[in-house]
């Protein structure tokens, strides 16, 4: 269970090129017409042996050039709400401006880690302009340069010490359910109907995460947790920051489960937000299901159920491996059928291959299609096996491991899939040196 990091601050001051270096790649596209953010703002990253996730605020502002200072400042809001540790971002050469101002009136009444951040100190008399920031009332501040950085293992030692060790989870625990999905497309509908009007079947537990619900579910034979971000403080939000707000919520949702049951609105596109939230869980190496709800509501002929699936595959390609049902809440079709899915998915995430059994299907496998040679040399795989890993990883070991191309580790991966049941699961595949 990761801790989340958010980077707040002004357009501008390189929340993304601080960001980018966090999760060690370029991930956000960086230019410096502001407000230039879009879409990549969420990634993974690991420091003195801590696993958090990083979110960078600054590319969810919807607009124009001039973003307004309460577009920032709800930005701000929002990143307090949802995160474990704050770093705010401002920047040396334009010294305090009213919006630093602001922001950091905000954040004084933070009660959690906050981390100010100077950026773009690459001299000594830079450091010296750095003391401005005091005035802040912020306390204390790191100098960095995230463009050749310098100062940010300072930064980020802070910020790993400030994020709390993870509790040891019993291996027994029940497996967590989270229900994720755009605004309105029929998660608090669905897991309704799912608990029903039979109450005496619930027990609530407040929420590991600060606000998102675990229902316990207990019926027809299976007992999981149902974690549910739908109804939780439905806030008066203008349109803006739903997406930002839902994508945060997903992110907080999909760290917490094991398998995220992923509901797509049928009269709407699998576009946007919901891939988002699709690939979200794929790079958390979450067990996933897609409901298309709403399946009552669409014109159907010969085809219309394949088309649509179809078409869904394609958008989530090359991981397609993915249960897709179709359900309609509001007639309690299928519903049934979504959580024996889930629960599938759930075993196949723990599946362990015996090491004897995987080398004797996989190396006759290899040996009928082994990795093509690269300028002349020949890539012998002898032997694999499966980490000890709470998902499924798998490491092969050849002469040349450098030499093996992406399209191989997809037609293993392939294979895996094709052999023992990995549906709904995203598997990593190694190649080290024999």
């Amino acid at each position: 269970m990761s801790s989340i990091v958010a980077i707040v601050g002004r357009p501008n001051v390189g929340k993304s090129t601080l960001f980018n270096r966090l999760v060690q790649r370029r991930e956000a596209i960086v230019d410096s017409v502001s407000g230039v953010t879009r879409d990549r703002h969420y990634g993974k990253s690991e420091w003195n042996g801590k696993e958090f996730s990083v979110i960078d605020t600054g590319g969810y502002v919807v607009g124009s050039d001039d973003i307004f200072e309460g577009e920032i400042r709800k930005q701000v809001q929002l990143a307090i709400d949802e995160a474990d540790v704050i770093v705010f971002v401002v920047d040396v050469e334009q010294g305090i401006t009213p919006m630093d101002d602001a922001v950091a009136k905000i954040l004084r009444q933070v009660k959690k880690p906050l981390f100010m951040a100077v950026n773009k100190v690459d001299n000594a008399m830079r450091d010296a302009d750095a003391v401005e920031f005091y005035n802040l009332g912020l306390g204390d501040y790191y100098t960095i340069s995230s463009i050749n950085g310098s100062g940010t293992g300072e930064l980020l030692d802070a910020v790993a010490e400030a994020i709390p060790e993870e509790e040891e989870t019993e291996e027994n625990e029940l497996p967590r359910f989270a229900v994720v999905g755009r605004p309105n497309a029929g998660k608090s509908s669905f897991i309704n109907a799912l608990i029903g009007e039979d109450r005496n079947i619930v027990t609530n537990i407040a929420g590991t995460t600060r606000d998102s619900i675990d229902t316990k579910y207990n019926r027809f034979g299976f007992e999981f947790n149902l974690v549910d971000t739908a109804g939780i403080r439905k806030k008066s939000k203008v349109k803006e920051d739903l997406e930002f707000y839902s994508v945060m919520r997903a992110v907080r949702a999909i760290e917490h489960c094991d398998v995220a049951i992923l509901v797509v609105d049928a009269t709407r596109d699998f576009e946007g937000q919901v891939e988002k939230i699709f690939w979200l869980a794929e790079k958390n190496k979450k067990g996933i299901v897609i409901l298309v709800n709403k399946w009552d509501l669409i014109e159907k002929e010969t085809n219309t159920m394949r088309d649509f699936e179809a078409h869904i595959r394609k958008k989530i390609a090359p991981f397609t491996d993915v249960p897709i049902l179709f359900i309609s809440v509001l007639n309690k079709q299928r519903i049934f059928k979504a959580i024996e899915s889930a629960v599938e998915v759930f075993e196949n995430r723990k599946r362990r291959i015996k090491t004897s059994k995987l080398n004797e299907t996989m190396l006759d496998i290899i040996e009928h299609n082994s990795p093509p040679a690269i300028k002349g040399k020949y890539v012998k795989i002898k032997y694999c096996m499966q980490l000890p890993t709470h998902t499924p990883q798998f490491a092969f070991f050849a002469n040349l491991p450098q030499y093996i191309r992406d399209p191989y580790k997809r037609y293993l991966e392939n294979q895996l899939r094709e052999h023992y049941n990995f549906n709904g699961v995203p598997i990593s595949i190694y190649f080290r040196q024999k």
